[in-house]
């Protein structure tokens, strides 16, 4: 089983904010694959699909996004993944908007999400996807603008790089970390 964990804020004030991209690629993923309806567990909302004969955990923790890893190693631990299928989705500043970064390992990059699953996960080999939401304007606190929505010539660009997204999800389950990174690190929507 992998499990695909989408990171981001709950509730309708954070919902299509710069830092809930990754709760929209798992959406995007749930549709696709036809997966169970949401549930509550694991301090999160879970469902299952299926892609092939690969079964898949789809995770949106409800803990809010600096405090993720907590939900991460309850459904790790619950189901017994090893690290290696687990891909923890992200939103990430650095990136221009529609860049997609897959990494099968490495630090953070000051992503408070992705830091606190790679501390409760005690290894910072943990693959994940970052997907670009562009760099703050000048004189925007960065705090202010990931939790900020898209502009509407924003949006469109947003939206497909999603889509592209939710491709290297499918690619992470049926190829693995490597074939993401060769399909899908050099491509901007």
């Amino acid at each position: 089983m992998k499990l695909i964990v989408g990171l981001g804020n709950p509730g309708s004030r954070y919902q299509g904010t710069r830092h809930n991209v990754g709760f929209e690629v798992v959406s995007i993923v749930a549709r696709r694959v036809q997966a169970t309806a949401e549930r509550e567990q694991f301090s999160g909302l879970v469902s299952q699909g299926n892609l092939g004969p690969e079964k898949m955990l789809l995770l949106k923790p409800t803990t809010f996004m600096n405090v993720s890893g907590s939900s991460v190693l309850a459904a790790r631990d619950f189901y017994k993944i090893e690290t290696a299928d687990i891909l923890i989705i992200c939103d990430d500043f650095a990136l221009p908007l529609g860049k997609l970064r897959f990494r099968a390992k490495g630090s953070s990059g000051g992503q408070k999400g992705l830091d606190d699953v790679i501390r409760r996960l005690g290894t910072d080999a943990v693959p994940r996807l970052r997907v670009g939401i562009g760099a703050p304007p000048s004189g925007w606190d960065v705090a202010n603008f990931v939790l900020s929505r898209f502009n509407k010539d924003e949006q469109i660009e947003a939206e497909i790089s999603w889509q592209l997204a939710a491709d290297g999800v499918q690619t992470f389950v049926q190829e693995g970390i490597q074939a993401c990174m060769n399909k899908f690190n050099a491509k901007n929507v």
